[in-house]
């Protein structure tokens, strides 16, 4: 039997909770090969969700290149009209992100 991912938790929960689709490691770029870690209804919403992992550890993410590069991603993804949501892994599932997400929906 197939273990659930939490890649495949998430997608589940955002379309249990809210009927939204969820893609992940979806490529929002036409060029670049940057992929958000989730994308919620890519056509209508385009809301990204990005999993910063290591924020206690000194992970990618928050050292200097890492962090760079990071924000080239995210303005990229915020010119071509999608809304960027940044959670920690333990808040990935979390009412506090789900409450965002919807509060994004319906802010049409």
């Amino acid at each position: 039997m197939k273990q659930n991912t939490t890649s495949d938790i998430f997608i589940t929960f955002i379309r249990q909770n809210l009927g939204a689709v969820c893609m992940t490691e979806f490529r929002f770029h036409p060029v670049r090969r940057w992929r958000a870690d989730y994308c919620i209804n890519p056509v209508t919403d385009k809301i990204i969700v990005e999993v910063e992992g290591g924020a206690w550890t000194l992970g990618r993410h928050t050292r200097g290149a890492g962090f760079v590069a990071d924000m080239e991603k995210y303005n990229e993804a915020t010119r071509l009209g999608y809304r960027v949501i940044r959670v920690t892994p333990d808040d990935l599932l979390s009412a506090k992100t789900l409450n965002l997400i919807k509060d994004l929906i319906n802010a049409k």
